[in-house]
């Protein structure tokens, strides 16, 4: 088991449920995507270009899919979270009745499509 998959099962419930998921639909959505083990926590990848990363947040009590190119995003940006960043948006769930598959796929399909623009909107 790589260290990104050992995150995931490791965790505690509802944690592990909601990330496991989210991981299997990030698969699934992405063609070709690659689980890698950055920073202490899974990330996802269509070749060089990262598209999002998933992070549990036990002192909160969520789980962030959060978005690297969120600043090219256009879609449902209203049920994303920027608490405390300035560029990485999230999807935020606490329970995996709260998660939106069609939103999710959604918003990873347009993630992937945008890949190339990079982290910050050029102005």
């Amino acid at each position: 088991m790589n260290p990104a998959e050992a995150y995931i099962v490791n965790q505690p419930e509802p944690y592990k449920s909601i990330l496991l998921h989210l991981q299997l639909t990030v698969q699934r959505v992405i063609p070709d995507v690659e689980m890698k083990y950055k920073w202490r926590i899974p990330c996802f990848y269509a070749g060089k270009s990262p598209i999002c990363y998933l992070n549990a947040s036990h002192k909160n009590g969520y789980v962030d899919i959060a978005f690297w190119n969120s600043a090219h995003l256009t879609r449902h940006l209203e049920k994303m979270n920027t608490e405390k960043r300035k560029v990485v948006r999230s999807l935020r769930y606490r329970s995996l009745e709260e998660i939106d598959d069609r939103v999710l796929r959604e918003v990873l399909a347009e993630a992937y499509e945008l890949r190339a623009k990079g982290f910050y909107r050029k102005k």
